[in-house]
């Protein structure tokens, strides 16, 4: 997969990327492992807005992901990657011996044709699901659980990866994307390699419309509302807000720990920051 850019035509063509979608192979999605997705504009199940920003974007349908490797012990074939509107990696569909089809999440290297399996017994190889008790020391892992069978829940984004540093009793000692060292148990399953898609992040959009096509909506400063709508509004002419970067509704929003569970607390050895 490569970037793709283009001769500067207009001004949101100028520095305008997009990914070549040379890693591909199929372009309508599986239609039984596809459902119905409603937008809801950022509104919760009252009606208000509780993620500011989002609205409108290009119609999409969610692809029915298999996060947790349903399958154990049965040799899946890879038939097609597949670009998914919903994610920024890419999702591979998978063939099992069995008959079903499922799409999993597609690891970087991996190809139609390459076998796949979740297993006790799989080999440390990209696509295979196992147990962290079964995944060797410095290996690249993705799709990993929190709790056991709830499928995985960290390390899903493109070109994510997380590192297997250590085990000790009940626990494995992952090192996250964030920097993050965190315990997870040993009996949790976790795919091995690197998500997909890599180039996502050297993307750049161009144009404030090409993120409307995607669901945002513009994004507004404080300091160009009023005192009434926001912390930072308000003054003659422009201003610097006056105050320490705020929400709009007076929280910090640099350096504030918002974190609430401590339930969790004894699973972090080493922040993020």
């Amino acid at each position: 997969m490569a970037i793709k850019t283009f001769k500067p035509t207009s001004p949101g063509r100028r520095f305008q990327t997009v990914s070549d979608f040379s890693d591909l192979t199929r372009k309508q999605p599986h239609k039984r492992l596809t459902a119905p997705l409603k937008r809801h504009g950022g509104r919760n199940n009252t009606g208000r807005i509780t993620a500011r920003f989002l609205g409108g974007g290009h119609k999409r349908r969610y692809r029915v992901i298999d996060f947790k490797r349903k399958k154990r012990d049965i040799v899946g074939s890879v038939k097609a990657l597949e670009y998914d509107p919903n994610r920024s990696a890419r999702v591979a569909l998978v063939a099992y011996a069995d008959g079903e089809k499922a799409y999993i999440i597609a690891p970087a290297g991996l190809q139609v044709g390459d076998k796949v399996i979740a297993s006790d017994e799989a080999d440390i190889r990209p696509g295979n699901a196992l147990p962290l008790r079964r995944i060797p020391l410095g290996t690249q892992v993705h799709n990993i659980e929190l709790k056991i069978g709830k499928g995985g829940q960290m390390v899903r984004s493109a070109g994510t990866f997380a590192q297997v540093m250590a085990k000790e009793g009940d626990h494995c000692l992952l090192r996250l994307p964030s920097g993050e060292l965190r315990k997870v148990h040993i009996d949790c399953f976790a795919t091995v390699g690197q998500v997909s898609n890599l180039d996502h992040e050297n993307v750049v959009y161009g144009k404030a419309g090409r993120r409307r096509w995607l669901g945002h909506r513009p994004h507004n400063r404080g300091t160009s509302m009023n005192p009434i709508d926001h912390p930072h509004g308000g003054g003659e002419g422009k201003t610097k807000g006056g105050r320490n970067p705020v929400t709009p509704w007076g929280i910090p929003t640099k350096g504030y720990k918002t974190r609430k569970n401590l339930r969790t607390d004894t699973f972090i050895v080493k922040r993020r920051k």
